[in-house]
C-alpha cells in the first residue's frame, strides 16, 4: 500500500511539474494583442478557443466510454 501511495505522489509530482510551461501560454504579449483587437475579434478568439477544445474532449469521451464498456464485459465474462 505504501509503495502505491509512494508511486502516485511521484507521478502526480512530475505530472505537475511537467506541466508547467504550460501556463507560459497566457502570456503578457498574447494577452495584450487579444485585448487589443475589436469586440468581434475576441468573440472569434473565444469560439475559436471553444472550437479546438471540441475534438480532444470527444476522443477522451469516447475512450473512457470503450473503457467502463469493456471492464464491464470483462466482469461479466466467466472465465
Amino acid at each position: 500500500m505504501t509503495f502505491l501511495r509512494n508511486s502516485l505522489a511521484i507521478f502526480l509530482l512530475s505530472g505537475s511539474l511537467w506541466v508547467a510551461p504550460a501556463f507560459g501560454q497566457g502570456c503578457a504579449m498574447c494577452n495584450a494583442a487579444a485585448k487589443s483587437s475589436p469586440k468581434e475579434g475576441q468573440q472569434a478568439l473565444n469560439r475559436a478557443v471553444l472550437v479546438l477544445l471540441i475534438p480532444p474532449i470527444g476522443i477522451m469521451v469516447f475512450g473512457v466510454a470503450l473503457a467502463f464498456r469493456y471492464g464491464k464485459r470483462r466482469d461479466q465474462d466467466p472465465d
